[in-house]
C-alpha cells in the first residue's frame, strides 16, 4: 500500500517529563559531576563492557567525552535525572533517518543508581512515547553486542522485537562485534504504551515493588 512520504521531524534537544525521572539535554557542566561520581569506581568498569567508550580513569577524559556527546548532532543524547535533580544515566537517538521515519535508541548508560528501577523503564517509555507521539516515526530500533544478555532481555522486556544477528558487524575496543537487532513499529506502539502506562501506574506498585511485571507479549521476558 502507499505510504505517505512526508519526512518525521528530527529530535530536538527538549525535555521529556515522567514522574520518577525528567530527560533533559545532556550537559557535560551540569550533570559531569553526579556521572563521573556514579561510575569513576574500578568496580563500575562493567558499566562500559559493551559501550563504544569508556572506562575512564582521568575525569579530564571523562569530561571531554560527555561534550562531545552533548556537541553531537548525529547522537542526541539526553541526560536521565532522578526526582531530586541527580543525573543518573544517559541514552540517545542515533541512525535518525527522517525520510524514512526510523530511529534507534542506543549509547545507554545506566549506573547503578539507576539500574532496575521503575525510573529505568519509565526514562525508556518516555523516549519511545516522544519517538511516536510526538514525532511519528514508524519504526523504532534497538541494537546491542549479541553477547550483552542483558540488554536482550531489556529489548525484549521493553517490547521490542527480535530480527536477527548481524555477524561480525563491527570492531569495537579491538574485538568483533556480532550485533543483536530489535524493532518497534508505530503499528505496535498504542499496545505497548498501555501496558507501559499500566505498569507505572501507582496502583501498580506496593511500598516500591511491582504488583505485577510488564507483560509486551506472552512470549517476551517479564
Amino acid at each position: 500500500m502507499p505510504l505517505d512520504p512526508t519526512p518525521a521531524p528530527r529530535p530536538q534537544r527538549t525535555t521529556l517529563n515522567g514522574r520518577y525521572v525528567t530527560l533533559v539535554a545532556l550537559d557535560a557542566a551540569a550533570h559531569g559531576d553526579d556521572l563521573w561520581e556514579l561510575t569513576r569506581a574500578p568496580e563500575n568498569d562493567r558499566l562500559w563492557e559493551y559501550l563504544f567508550d569508556g572506562p575512564y580513569r582521568e575525569r579530564a577524559a571523562f569530561d571531554a567525552s560527555l561534550q562531545a556527546k552533548a556537541a553531537s548532532n548525529d547522537y542526541l543524547f539526553y541526560a536521565i535525572l532522578d526526582r531530586a535533580g541527580r543525573a543518573v544515566g544517559y541514552a540517545s537517538y542515533l541512525r535518525i533517518e527522517p525520510a524514512h521515519r526510523v530511529i534507534e535508541v542506543g549509547n545507554i548508560l545506566f549506573t547503578p543508581a539507576l539500574q532496575r528501577t521503575t525510573a529505568a523503564t519509565e526514562a525508556m517509555y518516555l523516549m519511545a512515547r516522544h519517538v511516536f507521539d510526538d514525532l511519528g516515526y514508524r519504526r523504532y530500533e534497538w541494537k546491542c553486542n549479541a553477547r550483552n544478555e542483558p540488554s536482550r532481555r531489556a529489548a525484549l522486556r521493553l517490547g521490542f522485537s527480535f530480527e536477527g544477528i548481524f555477524r561480525q558487524h563491527m570492531i569495537v575496543k579491538g574485538r568483533n562485534r556480532d550485533t543483536a537487532w530489535y524493532s518497534m513499529l508505530d503499528s505496535e506502539w498504542p499496545a505497548r504504551k498501555a501496558e507501559f502506562e499500566r505498569w507505572l501506574d501507582s496502583a501498580n506498585f506496593d511500598e516500591g515493588k511491582q504488583k505485577t511485571p510488564l507483560r509486551m507479549t506472552d512470549t517476551m521476558v517479564s
